[in-house]
């Protein structure tokens, strides 16, 4: 019996890393593995710590056990709606990449991801891209997006492979860590991990002319070890990110500014923050002490939570 790290994830095949060294084994999975009782499209994640046995198939192997992660992150099935798809496992670190212009800053992805994110504790950096075409007026929003997500406790970067900048300070982050690293379809997530490591050639692609979407360029999870020290997860280019999450106090704990303000309203953990009395995050919302945009996107999740059990029980069996 071997262990190792899985490194890449097709679908039906693991790429698992052994432990003492080696090329990677192609693995599949021998028997079945669910995460809290959750239908998963996929039982194995990247960077999942996993025992593997010599499969019958010389030079493949089967995964037989899944070893205790430290935590792990998953989203909505793009596919199947009421599925959870695992993006990455013990990781140390999450990297949003994303940009104020080419394509349009969406805000409400943002706080979806970190909603994602936040269950664990685990940090986030959030990078602002393509400095370089930044105009005025885009440097105002990303004035204003700095000040909101760092207030409330988020590190942000702003870069650009075309200049250069901020280039070391994310090889800085990056350093040591093992981080998963996402971002929307065509905010340049490829080009800039290209930038701060060349050999990787990972795939990058244009901005839709018809859309003004980006394309997808990555087709499956993947890990890769920096010459710096530390690894990166590589996820698919997100168009949309879908929410699954039925239970509306989670998503009240998990924006964070409203969880620590949660303690001073009336009725505390189990406020909403919507329409009660004695509620602090109203009071807050008021004297712009809690952000009105992040509020925003926070009544759009709860609508979401009620769309979703709307159609849990009036579905057609």
């Amino acid at each position: 019996m071997q262990t190792g790290t899985v490194i890449k994830s097709t679908g039906s095949w693991y790429q698992v890393q052994p432990d003492e060294g080696g090329e990677p084994v192609q693995c599949r999975i021998l028997g079945k593995f669910r995460l809290d009782d959750v239908p998963l499209t996929n039982p194995v994640a990247v960077g999942d710590r996993v025992e593997i046995a010599p499969d019958n198939e010389a030079g493949k192997g089967l995964i037989k056990k899944i070893l205790p992660r430290t935590n792990y992150v998953v989203r909505q099935s793009p596919r199947r709606k009421h599925d959870l798809h695992l993006l990455a496992a013990n990781i140390d670190q999450a990297v949003l990449i994303t940009t104020i212009i080419e394509p349009d800053l969406k805000p409400g992805f943002i706080d979806r991801f970190l909603v994602m994110i936040e269950h664990d504790d685990i940090p986030v950096s959030i990078v602002f891209n393509k400095a370089d075409l930044y105009h005025e007026e885009a440097m105002e929003r990303y004035a204003e997006m700095k000040h909101i997500y760092e207030k409330i406790g988020y590190n942000t970067l702003l870069t650009s492979v075309a200049s250069g900048m901020g280039l070391e300070d994310l090889k800085h982050l990056l350093k040591d860590k093992t981080t998963l690293v996402s971002g929307q379809s065509g905010v340049g997530k490829s080009s800039l991990v290209n930038a701060i490591q060349p050999q990787l050639l990972l795939r990058t692609g244009e901005i839709s002319d018809y859309s003004g979407k980006g394309q997808h360029t990555t087709t499956f999870a993947e890990m890769f070890s920096l010459d710096f020290g530390g690894r990166i997860i590589d996820t698919p280019g997100i168009k949309m990110l879908a929410f699954n999450n039925k239970d509306k106090s989670n998503i009240a704990h998990s924006f964070r500014e409203m969880f620590r303000l949660s303690e001073n309203c009336r009725f505390g953990g189990r406020c909403l923050h919507l329409n009660e009395p004695g509620c602090a995050v109203r009071q807050a919302l008021e004297t712009g002490e809690v952000s009105e945009q992040r509020y925003m996107n926070y009544l759009g999740l709860l609508e979401e939570v009620d769309d979703q059990n709307y159609w849990e029980r009036n579905r057609d069996f």
